[in-house]
């Protein structure tokens, strides 16, 4: 009898530990550890518990080339709602992860650097960042944010250093600020329009969230294109770089709505995509140049000449990066080139 009982505490508690902690996700006050709300099976490979999936941007926001996990958990019975042109409409208790990491230059692993977590409480969402331990055995809560200094990665066949900056909770809300609230950027329809392999099948994004109970039944809107993708046209890889880099400040409802630039895809005066419009405010930040965009004129344009800098005070985005984005760059140089 001991030892049927002592069996049912192991399978028990095996069960619970590695079960999606919605009592934590609720919660008014944050974990101390990323493990305490259990969306893991296995924190250090990125596995995640039973209902928390993996989904992948078509185009994704550059982060000083740090590699990028993105896991969706959405509680048993309910589902999100489809929003043309919009992130979808989560639940409550629903929850969105991203895990950052580098390819590590001394073992060939990864280096786990931070987890953020979005959490879709009752009254909104919630942002929390997570920083990886030594060991890489567990994320702990930083509120105030954490730099990790000269850490060296693979790229492209190549070592590059980076001092890696994790964002205190005021700069989350910079790029994640909408109509005064907290809101996610990426999860749209258009954003994940397309298949990629899960565990045991390869299948549509929004096949398999509908089909899975992630989210309601609809039609999805046609799929935005994959900024690297040389066979789409040099228009709508621009769009879609400026879209998912500065479309979530730079729009009517966004942080940076006073600007009256607005970079999302589905912008299409040309007044507010940047073409000939002066800037709200002039200074060092302009460099002195007249417009945002000068058709056929990449060198006189502020948006080039903003992406093109490192100078705190001038840079865009004004966060969430340290290092330029060459390929970014020679996108929108080529784009502003051939705009007629």
């Amino acid at each position: 009898m001991v030892r049927l009982i002592f069996l049912f505490f192991i399978l028990f508690n095996s069960v619970c530990l590695w079960a999606v902690n919605l009592d934590a996700i609720l919660s008014s006050k944050p974990e101390k550890k990323l493990s305490d709300y259990g969306l893991f099976d296995d924190l250090n490979n990125q596995i995640p518990s039973e209902g928390v999936h993996p989904y992948i941007l078509h185009s994704a926001l550059f982060s000083d080339y740090a590699d990028k996990e993105r896991f969706v958990y959405v509680p048993k019975g309910v589902r999100a709602k489809f929003k043309p042109n919009e992130v979808y409409e989560f639940p409550v208790g629903a929850v969105l992860v991203k895990t950052f990491s580098y390819a590590d230059t001394t073992n060939m692993g990864k280096k786990l650097l931070e987890t953020r977590l979005l959490l879709n409480q009752e009254n909104g969402w919630k942002a929390h960042t997570y920083v990886w331990n030594e060991d890489q055995t567990d994320a702990f809560l930083k509120v105030a944010g954490f730099t990790y200094d000269d850490i060296e990665f693979f790229k492209n066949g190549k070592v590059m250093k980076v001092s890696y900056r994790v964002p205190n909770q005021n700069q989350c809300k910079e790029c994640h600020l909408k109509n005064n609230s907290i809101m996610p950027i990426g999860p749209k329809s258009r954003n994940l329009n397309f298949s990629i392999q899960y565990q045991d099948q390869e299948k549509n994004q929004i096949s398999f969230w509908i089909e899975n109970g992630l989210v309601e039944n609809h039609m999805p809107l046609d799929l935005i294109v994959n900024w690297t993708d040389k066979s789409a046209s040099l228009d709508h890889r621009a769009r879609a770089y400026l879209d998912i880099n500065c479309g979530h400040c730079h729009l009517s409802s966004g942080s940076a709505s006073n600007t009256g630039l607005y970079l999302n895809f589905t912008e299409t005066n040309e007044m507010n995509i940047g073409i000939y419009k002066k800037p709200v405010a002039a200074g060092r930040a302009s460099a002195d140049l007249k417009y945002s965009i000068v058709p056929g004129k990449p060198n006189e344009s502020i948006l080039l000449h903003r992406m093109n800098s490192l100078d705190p005070g001038v840079m865009m985005p004004e966060s969430g990066r340290a290092l330029l984005h060459t390929e970014g760059v020679n996108l929108i140089n080529e784009w502003i080139e051939n705009i007629q």
